[in-house]
């Protein structure tokens, strides 16, 4: 696509979702930008820690974006270092918000990526965004004070909020369940071990993620808090079944009582009403086809 002579910043781009963001952006005629905590060798890249404040504004001011997309957090809810959540999901947004305030070139949107977590796992069924939010871990509770710090700038800059619910693909780390079992199938291992697998979740493909980020930053849905999902669900027992289907291997599933959770809600689903009420025409593939793609994936 030709260049529509805008600048989009992504934060955490190189992270598992930063990837598919960016790619999306360029197909969508951005120049694109990215900051991130690690050294990479990429054109329009810079090393930055969102604790910099100075640094940070630096960069920010240099860019002059049209468009951002903040995914930058410490995302493994079993990361062990609590402070961490809090300086870089809170603190850090908070540097990055202050930043773009001082921006001279006029904003488009400022999308935060959020998470479902906020809800926590005791409430069954079909979640709005006006289902009550009962964080349940540092993780969510820093991704919900970071939505509510996040409205004392909502009168000066274009923000708006996702909340996505599970979602995979290919270059997901292993840590996360989905990797975990495609990989076990890659390896033709002939048992996993798991917890509850008859807990049903929302799994949304990154690809269908991506693509619906970069079209709410055109529908800019300013102050608006959206779910990111697809309003279906699926069980581990049936991954793993469709994972079966695709490559004719067969596991042995082992239930390792550390990794079943107590209290574990049965069904988590998202509902997906007020995010296609700005996309109507956005849609996620079948999971069938998405770990597909991760199978067949090198």
């Amino acid at each position: 696509m030709a260049s529509t002579g805008k600048r989009a910043l992504v934060t955490g781009i190189n992270g598992f979702t930063g990837r598919y963001v960016a790619a999306e952006l360029s197909a969508a005629g951005y120049r694109v930008y990215g900051i991130g905590a690690m050294s990479v060798d990429r054109p329009d890249y810079f090393q930055v820690d969102l604790m910099n404040a100075v640094r940070l504004k630096e960069i920010v001011d240099f860019i002059q974006p049209n468009v951002v997309i903040h995914l930058a957090a410490i995302a493994y809810v079993g990361h062990g270092d609590a402070d961490a959540f809090y300086n870089i999901n809170l603190l850090g947004t908070r540097n990055l918000l202050q930043a773009l305030s001082a921006c001279t070139t006029p904003l488009d949107g400022v999308l935060l990526a959020s998470s479902a977590n906020i809800y926590g796992n005791s409430t069954e069924g079909q979640l709005t965004e006006l289902t009550e939010a009962n964080p349940a871990n540092d993780y969510a509770v820093s991704k919900l004070a970071m939505e509510y710090m996040a409205r004392l700038w909502m009168d000066k800059l274009p923000v708006f909020i996702t909340r996505p619910f599970n979602y995979t693909g290919v270059g997901q780390a292993e840590n996360f369940l989905l990797p975990k079992i495609v990989k076990h199938f890659k390896s033709k291992s002939p048992t996993i071990e798991l917890g509850n697998i008859d807990v049903w979740r929302d799994f949304t493909d990154v690809r269908a993620l991506s693509n619906a980020y970069i079209k709410l930053l055109h529908a800019k849905p300013v102050g608006e808090v959206i779910n990111i999902c697809s309003g279906r669900t699926y069980s581990l027992r049936k991954v793993i079944e469709l994972c079966e289907k695709l490559t004719g291997h067969h596991l042995t599933i082992r239930i390792n009582p550390a990794f079943v959770r107590a209290n574990e809600v049965k069904t988590l689903c998202g509902d997906p009403l007020k995010l296609k009420s700005f996309i109507p025409n956005w849609n996620v593939p079948p999971l069938e086809d998405t770990l597909r793609w991760m199978l067949e994936s090198d």
